[in-house]
């Protein structure tokens, strides 16, 4: 039986998990933030798609979170961990709401379909065709940087077809306290989520045996992760400063 007591630490050991990986990525553009007991911040514009702060605590204030970021800047976003907060006072407007997902250590990794092997990368060649697929020609080429491929607690995974090419992949992100393995990132260019889930995790048992996966996804992408064992644990919410475009979501 889970217990909520189990869900909220859940929660938090995967939102610490997603504000590594923010972090790594930022470092990758020169863009290091800082890490805070109730929050992980940036005081720099950081790169598309990613936050400027990441709650660490359900009890987080406004204040906290905003004192750290540049609200100025076109784009500004948060990552209301614990989907506790209400910024709407602040100028902020919600972009997208999702659920964080936890997979436990001891259960058995799902079967991949066959004919695709999965590989963690290892060349900045691969990673552009990584990319590019990943990418879907929305213009966002750049975005992962070969100083990705140097960190010993982030891994990019594709998964290749038998003709070599890029079919699927995702982001995998070690925690640096070995408490969890984040995915996120996850895509699948012939929209076989289900195979994707089930090939990135049978790859993540075999590399990171005994760790729990946790990562966060909504809408179709939530549906396929939870049909692969993943359990909802907890909401989540994603604001947006309200003078800012709207962007796509990619469950970064």
């Amino acid at each position: 039986m889970i217990t909520a007591t189990d869900r909220h630490a859940w929660v938090r050991t995967a939102a610490r998990n997603n504000a590594e990986w923010c972090e790594a990525m930022c470092h990758a553009h020169g863009l290091p933030g800082a890490f805070g007991d109730r929050a992980w911040t940036s005081e720099w514009r950081t790169p598309p798609l990613y936050p400027d702060a990441v709650t660490l605590a359900a009890d987080a204030t406004a204040w906290e979170v905003l004192a750290d970021i540049d609200t100025r800047a076109p784009g500004c976003s948060v990552k209301d961990s614990f989907a506790s907060m209400d910024l709407a006072r602040d100028g902020f407007e919600v972009l997208f709401e999702a659920e964080w997902l936890h997979r436990p250590a001891g259960l058995a990794a799902p079967v991949p379909p066959p004919g695709i092997e999965w590989a963690r990368l290892r060349t900045p060649g691969e990673l552009a065709e990584w990319e590019a697929v990943w990418g879907g020609g929305q213009g966002l080429s750049g975005l992962f940087r070969a100083e990705l491929l140097a960190l010993n607690t982030t891994s990019v995974l594709a998964g290749y077809d038998t003709g070599g090419r890029v079919v699927a992949g995702a982001v995998a992100s070690r925690s640096r306290s070995g408490a969890a393995v984040g995915i996120s990132n996850l895509f699948a260019s012939d929209d076989d989520l289900d195979g994707a889930w089930a090939g990135c995790l049978a790859a993540v048992a075999h590399w990171w045996p005994g760790e729990p996966v946790v990562g966060y996804e909504h809408g179709e992408d939530l549906a396929a992760a939870m049909r692969q064992g993943c359990v909802p644990v907890g909401p989540l919410r994603v604001w947006l400063a309200s003078a800012s475009e709207p962007v796509a979501d990619p469950s970064v």
